[in-house]
């Protein structure tokens, strides 16, 4: 991307409007053109058919209008989730994934190029991280996602690549873009964004009182188990990092919910379902209970499902309410950064 130019769809529209009025264009000028971009979704400057001409010339030389490439899609046979991994305009590439539900068309979308966390299980941070990603990029996985489809994106998570508060500065201005009444206007409400815990952001995050849904990456029922799979525990405790989702909900009165990947004979006992049980009992919140999916750098396997049912059992007769994630896109390399490393290694 070139640095020199305004990078147009990361700004909200009051700056956009001081930039064109700095232009010597008109207020009403800016409402339109963040309609194109926001609403109407042009992938191009020449789409603004009722901008003239000579201010058209103008952001094509000073701005920046980003666009992401689907260079591969890939459709499951089993229930119709789509995998897209798009072309950035320097060459790297990022994945998103569309689930089609009853209620509605969740995106889940990557906040960064790679990851530094390390957690063991996970795809996306074998080849560490490149950057993050911007707001314009961040949404226009969602824009590009629906403009293929030709539907409305009602959901969308922020758990694909990349740890969200990592980025912090641009997730907020993506979530800031996303929800606003004067562009896509999807509801805070029907945005999740994941974190691995990194605690001082999350309180960060906490004080802003969005009405987002923060979702821990727990996966681990106490602190030695959690540091074997997730580097994260070194900085931030188990009950350092709990304490901070009690501190989310105090804040904004959103539940919290606690992503948990089971892995066969790791962390996916009755004395796991015990201990994850006392750790966040009491507590305004849903577990996530996610069947690992196997990642061929890794030799971890799914737990069996008599195993997952037991454990999902044993955390409801505690009174913690527990789904089971239903497996979407298993043939499409489902996993996080699957796709993204197939295509860096091929």
């Amino acid at each position: 991307m070139d640095q020199q130019k305004i990078d147009l769809k990361s700004k909200n529209l009051e700056e956009l409007t001081s930039y064109l009025l700095e232009k010597g264009e008109k207020k009403f000028r800016a409402k339109q053109i963040y309609e194109w971009i926001h609403i109407k979704r042009v992938r191009d400057f020449d789409e603004m058919t009722n901008i003239s001409a000579a201010l058209r010339a103008t952001l094509k030389t000073e701005c920046t209008l980003t666009t992401l490439k689907p260079q591969t899609v890939q459709i499951s046979k089993l229930d119709g989730t789509r995998k897209y991994l798009f072309l950035l305009e320097d060459g790297n590439a990022v994945e998103s994934v569309l689930m089609r539900y009853h209620h509605g068309n969740s995106v889940c979308i990557s906040s960064q190029v790679g990851c530094r966390m390390g957690c063991k299980f996970c795809a996306s941070t074998l080849d560490g991280l490149l950057r993050g990603l911007t707001p314009a990029e961040m949404l226009d996985q969602i824009y590009a996602i629906g403009l293929d489809i030709g539907e409305r994106i009602s959901n969308v998570v922020v758990m694909g690549t990349g740890e969200p508060l990592d980025n912090y500065d641009n997730l907020l201005r993506f979530i800031a873009l996303l929800t606003d009444e004067n562009g896509l206007h999807i509801s805070q409400r029907n945005l999740t964004v994941s974190t691995c815990g990194l605690v001082p952001k999350m309180r960060t995050l906490a004080d802003e009182k969005l009405q987002i849904t923060l979702a821990l990456s727990l996966h681990a029922s106490n602190q030695e188990k959690r540091k074997a799979l997730m580097p994260v525990a070194n900085s931030y405790e188990i009950h350092e990092v709990v304490d901070a989702c009690k501190y989310y909900f105090a804040q904004t009165g959103r539940r919290v919910t606690f992503e948990y990947s089971l892995v066969g004979g790791v962390n996916d006992t009755q004395e796991d379902a015990k201990e994850l049980s006392e750790l966040i009992g009491g507590m305004n919140c849903h577990v996530n209970l996610i069947p690992v999916n196997p990642i061929k750098e890794r030799d971890f396997v799914q737990s069996d499902k008599s195993v997952i049912q037991a454990f999902q059992k044993k955390l409801e007769k505690a009174g913690i309410a527990a789904t089971v994630r239903r497996e979407m896109g298993r043939d499409i390399d489902g996993a996080c950064g699957q796709l993204r490393r197939k295509h860096l290694h091929t």
